[in-house]
């Protein structure tokens, strides 16, 4: 999704708001930075535990396990292994009792329950990853990085910007403000330290941590559980071995609770939506959040402290050596911050290309119509009118409504009328009654308009909402486009047609006329053109 698709909440709070956002939740709310993961008797993962444990054994307990082996027919280390198994099996059912009886390997209605919380947790996650990171990535690691880099930002706002540098280098050339733009993102991005670098990276993990315990298999796990013969819900640990080792892995790496500046940075883009609501009050909201997320926390370090999964696991396998293991994730996060950076420049660089441009056009008016004042249409969105909705050609609509009273009624309609009556001359006359009616179709009471606003009221997801909204505006375009090529097709017939008026019509005045009126409609087709071209971006 592209970066203007953020620019209500998000980029409207300056970076002075975003600190001063961030200095009150730290004043009106504590998050716990209790380990959300603490790890049961670590063993080194390069080692076979079993094995040195039973080669550090006394000698005669060895010879011990050595008779168990000969009656058995069972090797003596693993016999040894089967008692720690069972060691390991009691020692779990004395820390958490109700979640796994490892004499059958099933995982009991214990374990269930702190289950089916733990996905309860991952919901609210998910909510805020899928509002933020999920949409943008880049966008959502630039207002981190506003909170975690504040120099750099700045720079990278201030100093990149075509406005400013146009502004500071009144008559600089495009190409040469491009490459100072360019430069400057370059050596704000240097300017990064090794402790930021470390500090956004931990905050990437973090994320990178949350979206994959928010996006773990719950249902599948949960859906493995089924009624035993003593009537209760219980599932074979061998069943959902993988998952729970996938699991584990998660659980391990999300030791840390977020950073504060990240939960801001996620709570700002999951209200971007509630933004425009009456009365909204984005300290209470964030407040709201921040308590939803402290319990979401909570039960995942009661999930860790209640849930022994390690020893489980070690128990299942038989491998007293397992630990999980770390999940890779986050490292890609300055590529996404360079690149929204780079990005914004092009949209903004575009953006100062066509306000200049729109400047051109503005001074063109000025002359063409004499100085008299544009007549933008009601409902439309445009430089000249930035309320209402955004339609491409709305510019040139303006045009032709002011070419309509400033130029055909007073200085062509009086010369054409006596010499001309076909389907082109017929055209500019009920052009401004068309221009009227698509006024009308836009507003609030007409078909477009109404429908526009029902969309919006719908209680729907956003990117459906979207989707909608942008098929009654591309309607309305499809309309505009009409009246704007049918003018340029119009103006192209009368010009063709006014070349023999001269021999036909009396000489002197009248050809100095038609001369004239040949002018101002091949000047409305090259103005019609160049409008088109910017808009299209050309």
């Amino acid at each position: 999704m592209d970066t203007e698709n953020f620019d209500r909440l998000v980029s409207s709070m300056s970076l002075e708001e975003r600190q001063n956002l961030l200095k009150k939740m730290k004043s009106e709310f504590t998050v716990s930075t209790e380990f959300l993961y603490i790890q049961d008797d670590p063993v080194s993962s390069g080692m076979d535990a079993q094995k040195a444990g039973y080669e550090k054994l006394p000698w005669y307990t060895r010879f011990w396990y050595y008779l168990l082996s000969i009656f058995k027919s069972v090797p003596p280390d693993k016999i040894y292994a089967e008692d720690q198994v069972s060691i390991l099996g009691n020692k779990i059912n004395e820390r958490a009792p109700g979640i796994y009886n490892y004499q059958k390997g099933l995982l009991l209605p214990a374990f269930l329950v702190q289950m089916e919380k733990l996905r309860e947790a991952g919901r609210f996650f998910y909510s805020a990853l899928d509002a933020s990171v999920n949409r943008d990535r880049g966008a959502f690691f630039s207002f981190l990085g506003s909170l975690e880099m504040m120099d750099v930002h700045r720079v990278l706002h201030e100093e990149t910007d075509p406005q400013n540098i146009a502004a500071k280098n009144p008559n600089i050339e495009d190409a040469e403000l491009r490459q100072i733009s360019m430069k400057a993102i370059d050596a704000a991005l240097k300017m990064i330290t090794d402790e930021q670098r470390v500090i956004m990276y931990q905050n990437a993990r973090s994320l990178f941590c949350l979206r994959e315990l928010s996006t773990f298999l719950y249902d599948r796990l949960i859906m493995a559980f089924s009624k035993n013969s003593a009537n209760e819900e219980a599932c074979s640990v061998n069943s959902v071995r993988e998952l729970l080792i996938t699991l584990s892995n998660i659980l391990f790496s999300l030791k840390t609770v977020p950073p504060m500046p990240l939960l801001e940075s996620l709570f700002v883009f999951i209200l971007q939506d509630k933004s425009k609501e009456p009365e909204f009050d984005i300290n209470k909201e964030i407040l709201s959040l921040m308590q939803k997320a402290q319990a979401a926390l909570a039960i995942i370090r009661d999930f860790n402290n209640q849930v022994p999964l390690t020893y489980i696991l070690r128990c299942s396998t038989k491998n007293m050596s397992f630990l999980p293991i770390e999940v890779s994730g986050g490292e890609d996060w300055f590529m996404f911050y360079r690149d929204h950076w780079k990005k914004r420049f092009e949209s903004l660089f575009v953006e100062y290309l066509k306000n200049k441009r729109q400047q051109h056009f503005i001074e063109i008016f000025n002359y063409y119509f004499k100085g008299k004042e544009l007549k933008t249409l009601k409902y439309t969105q445009s430089d000249f009118g930035p309320e209402g909705l955004s339609v491409k050609g709305a510019m040139a609509l303006s045009f032709l409504y002011t070419f309509y009273s400033a130029v055909f009624v007073p200085d062509i309609d009086k010369v054409l009328k006596p010499i001309f009556d076909g389907e082109a001359y017929r055209f500019f006359i009920g052009l401004e009654d068309e221009i009227m009616k698509f006024e009308h179709n836009i507003s609030p009471s007409g078909d477009y308009g109404k429908r526009y606003i029902q969309v919006q009221k719908e209680m729907t997801a956003q990117s459906v909402k979207n989707r909608k909204l942008q098929h009654v505006l591309d309607e309305i375009q499809e309309d505009a486009g009409k009246i704007i090529d049918g003018a340029m097709e119009a103006a192209q017939r009368i010009v063709e047609k006014i070349k023999d008026a001269p021999e036909k019509g009396s000489p002197g005045k009248d050809l100095s006329q038609i001369n004239e009126i040949t002018l101002h409609f091949q000047g409305l087709i090259t103005i019609l053109k160049d409008i088109e071209e910017m808009e299209s971006g050309s």
